[in-house]
């Protein structure tokens, strides 16, 4: 919703994807869009300017029908940006627990991974129709960097990234262009739905010395400033699956998104935008370091790489022609 008011503000035109389930489990998030829905009745223009419509990107049906309304209400469709998201908490062992821990898996990447891939097919005829069009997909380093806790969120950004990687080749060639952004992997963990699940002793803090984000997480949320409920942390270490919106105030939200939103925004409208955008200097000094690391390593075995080298072409017709020579011949 700051993203649409930045955009609503500037003059564009805006459909909104919202998922009605979620705001009616979630009192806190349903008061902040009816809260957002007022300011849009009361600013001048930003009714007409604004569709909202309900959808949930685990369905192609209801994708597809988003797009048709956008484009019956406004005529065109010019930028799409994917932006949900959902994380689960928990080492590969903890995710292998249960039946209910192996469906959080499944969830992940519905969401994560084949909801962006559903709207992306559902865009892409209108974009390649008018030869001209966008895509936004909003990430996180998560996508370059193996975060120990994190395991199947990182394996869901990756796949999407991948995905977009390729289908960025394909379709240069219709004149539609793909950027992916990437924030701090808080932005993305600290605005959307936590799920968490059971911790194993095995993977505590007296036991295991890993960074785990379980309880880097937990922390943060018990410490950040500007958290309604100070206790928020310990619901990520329950016996139980459990899921929780991190209980951010209305201004810490702003702050915490306000790099991320003005990226996207500048991005969007951009003649060339890059393909790949890291937001923040801390995120790009990680990527830098990894970069650095994975160069180190490829120089250290290059000789090794270098060793299973197939013989140059001219080699090899040499020693065929050799080999097809008879002994009395």
């Amino acid at each position: 919703m700051i993203l649409c008011r930045q955009l609503l503000d500037h003059g564009d035109y805006v459909t909104a994807g919202v998922l009605p389930v979620e705001f009616e489990k979630h009192e806190d998030r349903s008061a902040e869009f009816k809260e957002f829905i007022e300011e849009v009745g009361e600013r001048d223009n930003w009714r007409a300017r604004l569709r909202v419509v309900a959808l949930d990107i685990k369905i192609m049906g209801q994708c597809q029908s988003a797009v048709a309304e956008a484009v019956q209400t406004f005529g065109r469709i010019d930028i799409l940006l994917c932006c949900h998201s959902e994380v689960i908490v928990g080492t590969v062992e903890e995710l292998s627990q249960s039946s209910r821990t192996l469906s959080l898996i499944q969830d992940q990447f519905e969401t994560n991974f084949f909801g962006p891939v559903n709207i992306i097919k559902a865009t892409l005829p209108i974009f390649r129709a008018k030869k001209n069009g966008h895509i936004v997909l909003l990430t996180a380093i998560t996508a370059h960097l193996g975060t120990p806790g994190l395991s199947m969120y990182c394996a869901s950004q990756w796949a999407i990234e991948g995905y977009c990687d390729s289908l960025a080749y394909e379709i240069a060639p219709f004149n539609i262009k793909l950027s992916i952004v990437q924030p701090n992997m808080e932005v993305n963990v600290l605005t959307h739905k936590i799920s968490s699940a059971p911790p194993m002793s095995a993977y505590a803090e007296e036991n295991n010395p890993a960074p785990l984000s379980r309880n880097i997480l937990s922390g943060l949320l018990d410490r950040i400033e500007g958290t309604e409920e100070p206790t928020t942390g310990d619901q990520l270490h329950s016996n139980e699956v459990t899921a929780l919106y991190p209980p951010l105030s209305k201004p810490m939200k702003e702050r915490l998104v306000a790099e991320t939103v003005h990226a996207v925004a500048a991005i969007g409208g951009h003649d060339n935008p890059p393909a790949r955008h890291i937001v923040g200097f801390e995120g790009v000094q990680t990527v830098k370091e990894k970069l650095k690391t994975v160069s180190e390593e490829l120089e250290d075995f290059v000789e090794c790489s270098s060793a299973v080298d197939i013989e140059k072409h001219e080699d090899m017709s040499a020693s065929t022609q050799t080999q097809q020579v008879s002994p009395g011949g």
